[in-house]
Order: structure tokens, then C-alpha cells, then sequence
């Protein structure tokens, strides 16, 4: 089997094995979207390659996923490199996220997490940190889940052996999880 034939197999084993979120994810899209019509806004963060899928998904909230509609306020705590470089100069790179969330975090505003592994100290410092403000939080979690499993509010655990597969799982997941919740948000 070539390596492309490999890939191929290995991503529709693991997508097969989405069918299982259907719930997990409409309660996913129920907090996103009451999030955002009651006035609130979305964190997101993750590292690597799910600090894309976090910006990623604060773009298609604030610019749009498939509809013209009106922007909802999602912020990537992944885009500032001045404010992340200061933390981990002038505190510790474990508080990168934990921080903004500290500082930009209002009751009512929702916290979603990617991490891969489950053993980013700096998304369970975040995850941590809404849970004592209050606010709720989607963590899409890789493998077994790592030491993050059990401190979000909904967690979406895909069973995968290698990042790259658990990425792109997370991607199609989170891609569901903006259509759905778009065909819902005012277009106005």
C-alpha cells in the first residue's frame, strides 16, 4: 500500500467513527449558538497546527462559513505573538492562553480548546481558568485525551493514533459544527 493509500484508509476509519459525535456536536452547536445570539463571544485556542484550527474557526464565525451573514465576534487566542512572547518572557508560556482568557473572558462567553494529545499545559491552564470564571467550554481532544480529559464542559474525544488524522477529524468536525450553527445565527 502506498503511503497515499495508507493516508486515505487510516482518515476514513477514523472519519467512520464520527458518526458517534452526532449528539456530542449538537450540543456543541447549542452552546456555540447560544453563545453568540445572546451577545457573547467564542475563545479559541490550541498549539501547533490546532492553533490554525483555532483560527481557523474563529474565522469562519467572524467573517463567514458558507452564507453572507453578519460577523459574530470569535477571537483566536493563537493570532497575538506580542502578547505571547511578553507571557512567556515575563510569566510562563503555560499562561499563554490562561491569561487572555483571564483578561478577555465575560460570563457567558465560551471557551473552545483543541489539543491533540490532551498534554498541552497551556490549553488545561485555559480550560482551568473558564471553569473558574464561569464560563462553559468545547475541548476537541485527541488519543486517550491526556491529563485534559474531564475539564471541559463537553469534550469531542477522536480515538486517533496520529495528529494528522486526529486533525483532520477535528476539521470535519468543527466544519459540521459551523454549518449547523450558521443555519441558525440572524443574518442581520
Amino acid at each position: 500500500m502506498t503511503p497515499l493509500q495508507r493516508a486515505i484508509e487510516d482518515s476514513l476509519a477514523i472519519t467512520r467513527q464520527l458518526a458517534a459525535f452526532e449528539q456530542p456536536l449538537d450540543r456543541a452547536a447549542a452552546m456555540v449558538l447560544h453563545c453568540l445570539v445572546s451577545g457573547h463571544k467564542l475563545l479559541i485556542c490550541g498549539n501547533g497546527g490546532s492553533a490554525s484550527d483555532a483560527t481557523h474557526l474563529a474565522t469562519e464565525f467572524l467573517c463567514r462559513f458558507q452564507e453572507d451573514r453578519r460577523p459574530y465576534p470569535a477571537l483566536s487566542l493563537t493570532a497575538n505573538g506580542e502578547f505571547m512572547t511578553a507571557v512567556g518572557n515575563d510569566h510562563r508560556f503555560d499562561e499563554i492562553f490562561s491569561r487572555q482568557v483571564w483578561g478577555l473572558g465575560q460570563k457567558d462567553d465560551l471557551l473552545i480548546a483543541f489539543t491533540t494529545s490532551g498534554k498541552s499545559q497551556n490549553v488545561l491552564l485555559a480550560l482551568k481558568e473558564a471553569k473558574r470564571m464561569g464560563l462553559e467550554s468545547i475541548c476537541f481532544l485527541g488519543r486517550d485525551g491526556g491529563f485534559t480529559k474531564g475539564v471541559a464542559t463537553l469534550e469531542l474525544l477522536v480515538p486517533g493514533k496520529t495528529t494528522t488524522r486526529i486533525q483532520e477529524a477535528h476539521k470535519l468536525l468543527f466544519h459540521v459544527l459551523c454549518e449547523v450553527v450558521e443555519a441558525k445565527l440572524p443574518k442581520e
